[in-house]
């Protein structure tokens, strides 16, 4: 069964960390592209960052540059995303996801297959 399941999310205080874990079954995550998206309450769904299969390059939006880090463990069949100093603008459901050309060709690309989502909320 093909499942993509994400863990770590939470409630952070603004300038908090968490990292996001991304579990694939049934299938090979690292001959994927894999990319992170998010959505927050009343906003469209966006691309956050992007890595791809073969050469392990990686993608940002401006707005998390310097402060998200994207990664994957083939062995682990497990994506990561390290978020570091957390805006309250952070907030949002994030999805992983996984394109099987394996190139990160833009966060408007359709996707193979999606987790269920998780919320990341950053408030005092």
């Amino acid at each position: 069964q093909v499942q993509l399941v994400e863990s770590g999310g939470g409630l952070v205080q603004p300038g908090g960390s968490l990292r996001l874990s991304c579990a694939a079954s049934g299938f090979t995550l690292g001959y994927y592209a894999n990319t992170w998206f998010r959505q927050a309450p009343g906003k469209e769904r966006e691309g956050v960052s992007c890595i791809s299969s073969t050469d392990g390059d990686t993608y940002y939006i401006d707005s998390v540059k310097g402060r998200f880090t994207i990664s994957r463990d083939n062995a682990k069949n497990t994506v990561y995303l390290q978020m570091n100093s957390l805006k309250p603008e952070d907030t949002a459901v994030y999805y992983c996801a996984a394109d099987g050309s394996g190139i990160c060709s833009g966060y408007t690309t359709p996707q193979d297959y999606w987790g269920q989502g998780i919320q990341v909320t950053v408030s005092s």
